[in-house]
């Protein structure tokens, strides 16, 4: 069964997604990870693995390869071969084939049983920058799977927001477009003609709407207090500026 620590994530913090089907593990991992300011989500099957890629934006998945009655390696496999997620492999002293074939397979790193949760601390921290490097790289495929702005995620995949609380929010077509829109070009000011423009490429809903209904829309969903915007900010005379950093996730 999933579970994931209670605490509302900080802003823009990692989520790393544990597989293993040791109760005590996952619960030393949830409890050391999420003090060290890291988001865990924790499960025990291959099955639940696959179901929570789906519904949330991981930022790396720590996979036990010895899971009881499914292969590891398999899983790992699958996951390389359909998401561009970092991989980590948890194994056995002993298993050095394991190990082998799981690099071979395209994971990014491993540790072995028993572990030191602050090297592996120190080992997820150095596969996150290097993943952040890459997509920073020039000729980076633009294919964006969430953003985290202020405590929010948006994922773009399932079209989902969820709120620093936790809280997920449906959002229509033209509040998707626009934050989608927005979160491609944070802190740099946009025209209501480039907003249009930038929207059409997602939804035609905009046509029918004004940039500034939906705008309006979108505030009530995000800002604190929609009366006095601090993340969709208006510039007089030129347009709106998402006045915030954004993480991307690939």
């Amino acid at each position: 069964m999933k579970t994931e620590t209670e605490a509302a994530p900080a802003a823009n913090q990692s989520h790393v997604l544990v597989v293993d089907d040791d109760p005590d593990i996952r619960a030393v991992l949830e409890e050391y990870l999420s003090k060290n300011e890291v988001r865990v989500t924790a499960v025990a099957t291959g099955k639940e693995m696959l179901q929570t890629m789906e519904s949330e934006a991981i930022d790396l998945v720590l996979l036990d390869v010895r899971l009881q009655g499914e292969n590891g390696l398999a899983l790992a496999q699958a996951l390389r071969e359909s998401a561009s997620v970092p991989i980590m492999l948890l194994t056995g002293n002993t298993e050095e084939a394991d190990r082998v074939m799981g690099l071979e397979l395209g994971a990014d790193d491993y540790v072995s049983k028993p572990f030191s949760p602050r090297e592996l601390l120190a080992r997820i921290h150095a596969v996150l920058r290097r993943y952040q490097h890459q997509s920073q790289l020039p000729g980076r495929d633009d294919k964006r799977r969430a953003y985290r702005f202020a405590g929010w995620e948006f994922n773009v995949r399932t079209r989902k927001l969820t709120a620093p609380d936790g809280r997920k929010l449906d959002l229509s077509n033209g509040e998707f477009s626009l934050l989608t829109a927005f979160c491609s070009s944070a802190q740099r000011v946009l025209s209501r003609d480039q907003l249009m423009s930038m929207s059409r490429l997602h939804s035609a809903e905009v046509y029918d709407r004004t940039v500034d209904v939906q705008i309006v829309r979108l505030r009530r969903k995000i800002e604190t207090d929609p009366a006095r915007p601090q993340l969709i900010v208006t510039e007089r005379g030129a347009g709106y500026i998402f006045n915030v950093p954004v993480d991307s996730m690939y």
